[in-house]
């Protein structure tokens, strides 16, 4: 067999370990080479709102922690849905995520149609952080209670005004449960994310708004008042506020939740990674401290967690929606 028989065959049998070697890497390999490029978060609010605060506290250690940059993008509308179909249509490569919320559980029973799915189109990674609302009036109104804004809201006979980051959000589902549960009517006014909401709120054009993360600011600096605490247990970081439910409108609850998810395809070794890097962020003392100064319960969880907690979100919200009568043609 002559020589350039043997290199022909050396060159083929190189060529086709070549073609091999991707597959034969150990499934780490993958993990470790993610980051290579930025990642990006996707908020689906405008900026300025909570979750475009709890995003950005997170994005910075963990771009030094990736050494590659963490780039928020606000992409605000639709009820949260118009980020969420974004990202669920995005390359399953672990470089965009989504900061879900609660949203993503309620637009299943609020929406007729919706072209993603919360469950099936997304890979849950984390918990973030969990919060309640506070129940914030212009300092300039004359309410200085629970008891005295529902008076007043009576008293002007269903003129009052109420904003939200946008239809079908959280806040939103807080405003009709507060109109049904204290027998009162308002104006529901969306926004396209919490922050343009807060603007008109400080000055007065709008009467009330149920917010969280800075809104705490806001009120502690007098811009706002703060009325009282959506949950049924005050929060530690502002005890000085009851609950609406103790505070004169019984059984008044409502929470939510930040967490990121992933497309559906996503490796699971990046994912993984992920979760390590963000739960590992969270825990880190001057993380923690700067998210728990505005009110919110910090999370860090496993992906079955996160999931686990998507679905008791839809189960609870469902029957709320449906008894309320709230839809929405998409």
């Amino acid at each position: 067999m002559g020589k350039t028989m043997l290199d022909r065959r050396r060159f083929v049998a190189l060529a086709a370990s070549s073609a091999l070697a991707p597959a034969l890497l150990p499934r780490t390999a993958v993990a470790q080479a993610w980051p290579s490029r930025f990642v990006r978060l996707v908020v689906p609010y405008a900026p300025g709102g909570p979750t475009d605060a709890v995003a950005r506290v997170v994005a910075d250690p963990l771009a030094r922690t990736w050494g590659q940059q963490v780039v928020i993008e606000n992409k605000g509308g639709g009820g949260t849905n118009i980020g969420a179909e974004a990202v669920a249509r995005s390359d399953p490569d672990g470089y965009t995520l989504l900061v879900g919320s609660s949203a993503l559980a309620m637009n299943r029973a609020l929406y007729r149609t919706l072209s993603y799915d919360a469950v099936a189109d997304f890979a849950p990674v984390t918990l973030m952080v969990s919060f309640a609302f506070f129940m914030c009036v212009p300092s300039s109104s004359p309410a200085k209670s629970v008891k005295e804004f529902v008076a007043y809201a009576k008293e002007k006979g269903g003129k009052l005004t109420y904003a939200t980051p946008g239809v079908g959000t959280p806040p939103h589902l807080a405003g009709e449960l507060f109109k049904r549960l204290a027998g009162i009517e308002m104006t529901h006014v969306p926004y396209r994310g919490a922050g343009p909401a807060y603007n008109d709120l400080i000055a007065g054009r709008i009467d009330l708004q149920f917010a969280s993360g800075v809104a705490l600011d806001l009120i502690r600096s007098g811009q706002l008042r703060g009325l009282a605490i959506s949950s049924l247990k005050r929060n530690p970081a502002a005890p000085e506020f009851p609950t609406v439910d103790e505070a004169g409108v019984p059984g008044f609850d409502v929470s939510s939740f930040f967490g990121l998810f992933l497309p559906i395809r996503t490796p699971s070794d990046i994912a993984r990674k992920i979760n390590a890097d963000t739960v590992a962020t969270l825990a880190d003392p001057a993380i923690k401290g700067r998210l728990e100064h505005l009110g919110y319960t910090v999370g860090g969880s496993t992906a079955d967690e996160l999931a686990a907690h998507l679905r008791s979100e839809i189960d609870k919200w469902a029957p709320v929606i449906k008894a309320a009568g709230i839809r929405i043609d998409s």
